[in-house]
């Protein structure tokens, strides 16, 4: 096997920094780091460094937050680290020709899902959405369009029936950061042949907006159930009731002969919160009303002043 290789980690969100950390105790240097810069995060809105940047900053690795990935500065600083690969996981951004063929190995990416299912910005979300048994990691070559590169490597695992998007990133991301590294001593070691994607089979996954949450009661039961799990931890499902939302964090598609028109609520007392849908009904099993505290659904309806026959 060929030298070490200096790396290039471009990342940014915390399923990021965990492959980022696995690289920085693997056998390559990483010669330096490239992320998003600071949000205004949480309640009070402070300006806050992204979790790849903390994770490189606390290994004293040097870090560049472009603010426009084309600028000729950052790409003269880029050029200047001189890495034999770059890395990318879940960066944010798609990156122009003089990045991708800015190094000799390329841009290496990893991607959560397995492609040609997926291409996208919300691989993990979409997957619970769709109802999907199975999902994995992806690594591949990127190139000029969108995860459309060819592959180099693949793991599967199953979803579990109770997944959010919070416990299924939970579990990708380790699995990402061992296929990385299992990437890169493929390529070191000439043992890797990049597979092109059938296009047949391509899916997407596009980003999730706030306004995504915002309960469809038309939508059958099940639907309705995924698409809870999908938005934890952000951007959470929500309705509106008496003119304040309410978050829903778990929910359970029941089977009941009673029965209304989609939003109408058919149960409110100590043995449920039901709603009826497009499709079947839904028992709302945690719920946090605009600043309040999640409680039980049931512990909910104590003090709601509501009763079946409204809606939400």
């Amino acid at each position: 096997m060929s030298s070490s290789w200096p790396i290039v980690f471009m990342g940014t969100p915390e399923i990021a920094a965990v492959s980022l950390q696995m690289l920085i105790d693997g056998s390559d240097p990483v010669i330096g780091v490239v992320t998003q810069p600071d949000r205004p995060t949480g309640r009070g809105q402070q300006s806050r460094p992204s979790p790849v940047r903390r994770m490189a900053e606390s290994r004293g690795i040097p870090v560049i937050t472009p603010m426009k990935i084309r600028d000729p500065v950052f790409c003269d600083a880029l050029r200047s680290w001189n890495p034999q690969i770059i890395v990318v996981v879940a960066f944010g951004r798609i990156l122009p020709k003089s990045i991708l063929d800015l190094s000799p190995g390329g841009c290496l990416n990893v991607h959560y899902s397995l492609l040609p299912k997926y291409r996208g910005a919300a691989p993990v979300t979409w997957t619970i959405i769709n109802g999907e048994e199975k999902t994995g990691v992806s690594t591949m070559q990127l190139v000029e369009q969108l995860d459309a590169g060819p592959i180099y490597l693949q793991e599967e695992i199953q979803l579990d029936e109770h997944e959010t998007t919070a416990s299924l990133q939970a579990k990708l991301a380790p699995l990402g950061g061992r296929l990385l590294l299992k990437t890169i001593r493929g390529l070191k070691s000439n043992s890797l042949q990049p597979q092109r994607q059938d296009e047949t089979c391509v899916t997407f996954a596009p980003m999730i907006k706030k306004e995504d949450g915002l309960v469809d009661w038309t939508q059958p039961a099940l639907s309705i159930e995924r698409r809870v799990r999908a938005f934890t931890p952000w951007p959470s499902a929500y309705t509106h009731l008496n003119g304040k939302l309410l978050k829903i964090h778990r929910a359970t598609p029941i089977q009941t002969n009673r029965s209304g028109n989609p939003g109408e609520i058919i149960r409110a007392d100590t043995g449920g919160f039901w709603i009826a849908t497009g499709r079947g009904t839904l028992s709302l099993e945690e719920v946090q009303l605009e600043n309040k505290k999640r409680v039980p659904g049931v512990e909910f309806i104590k003090g709601a002043r509501i009763a079946a026959g409204d809606h939400v």
